[in-house]
């Protein structure tokens, strides 16, 4: 049985028959926030709940804890110098860790007002920082704590990667979480999971024109059928692989819905990794899973 679904026939020339859908380990609450280390061969992605931040090493397939206590920490990505940067719900801020594991807060505030709780975050090439900034940290205790927002609305953000500036750039979502750049990087996609908020509201994928340190207006790219887009990485040729529900889909830059990789469970994040980066790493709600691809990481 193949595992995945073809929708168009684009998408069997991104995948490969005879591989298979691999569970890697399990025991999260909810993972999520993986990032790739090509140096070290290893992935680093979030267990909210268990405060925690975990480690796959891929020379042995060894697993372990990589940091605890991690301040609840959701999304993380690596700048263009292989640094860590992660999204921590518990202490609101966007945070990088250094080479000599020192940590260095990047954001935990907007025009004097502490952040909701920064949820995902993608670095461009001119070292810019862009991250949402949804609520779910400060909706509960259980992923973070229950708080009021002092800002009053969810956004995406920038932090210039010069000057450390913070502006604001997406204001229209309801709950920005998920974020891409395309490969060429004229474009920002934001996924809006503001169905866990407001009922009735369709789960999107949003485009926006990307403006030198801005954005112009958006532009539905897609709508989930079932379950919430949450977190997605671009391939080389700008198709988005993103958590749709229970699965794994892949759209063409056209919108076209390509294919599907069913993973039987919530999925909230993916990445590429491997030595080629053609190795989808995904987060499952309990577990780590991966499958080898025909195409492999924008950047």
């Amino acid at each position: 049985m193949l595992p995945y679904v073809a929708h168009d026939l684009r998408f069997e020339r991104l995948v490969i028959g005879h591989v298979n859908l691999e569970k890697l380990t399990s025991g999260c609450r909810w993972a999520e926030g993986p990032a790739y280390f090509p140096a070290g061969r290893y992935l680093i992605w979030s267990d909210i709940p268990n405060n925690r931040m975990m480690r796959f090493d891929e020379t042995d397939g060894s697993v372990s804890v990589f940091r605890a206590p991690s301040f609840n920490s959701n999304g993380n990505t690596t700048d263009r110098q292989g640094r860590l940067v992660s999204c921590e719900h518990f202490m609101r801020r966007v945070t990088r860790t250094e080479h000599d594991g020192s940590i260095t807060v990047l954001a935990d505030a907007f025009e004097g007002r502490r952040l909701n709780s920064p949820n995902d975050v993608v670095v461009k090439s001119d070292n810019s920082i862009w991250f949402s900034d949804p609520t779910y940290g400060i909706d509960s205790d259980y992923e973070g704590q229950q708080s009021p927002s002092e800002i009053g609305a969810s956004n995406v953000y920038r932090i210039d990667g010069s000057s450390g500036v913070i502006t604001r750039v997406v204001s229209d979502r309801v709950q920005p979480n998920g974020l891409a750049f395309s490969p060429d990087e004229t474009r920002l996609y934001v996924a809006d999971t503001g169905a866990t908020h407001v009922r009735g509201l369709p789960p999107t994928i949003w485009s926006y024109q990307v403006k030198g340190q801005t954005v112009g207006e958006a532009s539905l790219f897609a709508t989930c059928p079932d379950g919430l887009y949450d977190g997605f990485r671009c391939d080389i040729h700008g198709n988005i692989w993103t958590s749709a529900g229970r699965s794994v889909f892949c759209y063409a830059p056209d919108g076209t819905h390509l294919g599907t990789v069913p993973i039987g469970e919530i999925v909230a994040n993916v990445c590429f990794g491997g030595p080629r980066r053609n190795r989808l790493y995904i987060c499952g709600q309990t577990s780590l899973y991966s499958i080898y691809l025909n195409t492999r990481a924008a950047v």
